[in-house]
């Protein structure tokens, strides 16, 4: 067992979310469309997913496509639907048998009924699965989902099942899309930009970040693992001060 294997399991993050950026521009620069960046980004996907158990990661959520997404051509959001079709139907035995159970995270009134057929098969089929907890954040994001929670919070509170005066910061998640997760210990964002671009805005307010120069595309097991393990090193009082 490698010394960043070792130290991971005994101090890394157990949850890390992605905001998997740069596969357009890693395709532009290759002369490519952007869509063959996406494809290449997908297949990513596999390999660091694989990586969790080594590194200690019990749980993996990954940002594949936003509300704001849908402000892209008509063609590329086209062609990431497809992606996600594809990509859902290729990779499903794979991630089973692997021992993935996959969630999905998101506004799903939008997406298209095949898709959502999909996603709710994948999650059927891995739902007793235990080597990694991998979500995939699709049509989601995080002013929406704190909306849509509020939403289903007050209707509780009109029909009576919620006073009002126990409504605290200690209710509010378990009406969002992630009540079953923990919230992300390090989140990881790719590509060189410097923004969490409306992801998990609830969950990540002590998460640990990292904004690295790397592509998705370019984004390497290797690489997550380090970062995994410098994740070890930081001193986090969440508010505290250590006496």
């Amino acid at each position: 067992m490698s010394r960043i294997t070792q130290d991971t399991q005994k101090s890394g993050p157990r949850h890390v979310a992605i905001i998997m950026d740069g596969n357009g521009r890693w395709a532009t620069q290759r002369g490519r469309p952007r869509l063959f960046g996406h494809h290449a980004g997908a297949k990513r996907v596999r390999e660091v997913v694989q990586s969790c158990p080594d590194v200690g990661v019990d749980y993996l959520t990954i940002f594949a496509f936003s509300t704001e997404n849908w402000k892209r051509t008509q063609v590329e959001v086209a062609g990431l639907m497809s992606l996600f079709r594809r990509y859902i139907t290729k990779e499903a035995r794979a991630l089973d048998q692997f021992g993935a159970r996959v969630r999905f995270i998101g506004d799903r009134m939008r997406l298209d009924a095949k898709l959502i057929k999909l996603m709710d098969d994948l999650e059927e089929m891995t739902s007793s699965n235990t080597a990694v907890n991998l979500t995939i954040a699709l049509n989601y994001g995080g002013r929406d989902e704190v909306a849509r929670a509020t939403k289903r919070l007050a209707r509780d509170v009109a029909q009576g099942r919620l006073s009002p005066d126990d409504v605290d910061e200690e209710t509010l998640p378990r009406y969002l899309d992630t009540y079953v997760l923990p919230d992300p210990d390090l989140v990881i964002r790719t590509s060189g930009e410097a923004r969490i671009s409306n992801f998990l805005l609830w969950q990540s307010a002590y998460a640990e970040y990292e904004f690295i120069d790397t592509l998705w595309p370019d984004f390497t097991a290797e690489e997550f693992a380090s970062l995994c393990a410098s994740y070890g090193g930081r001193d986090r009082r969440f508010g505290a001060v250590k006496t």
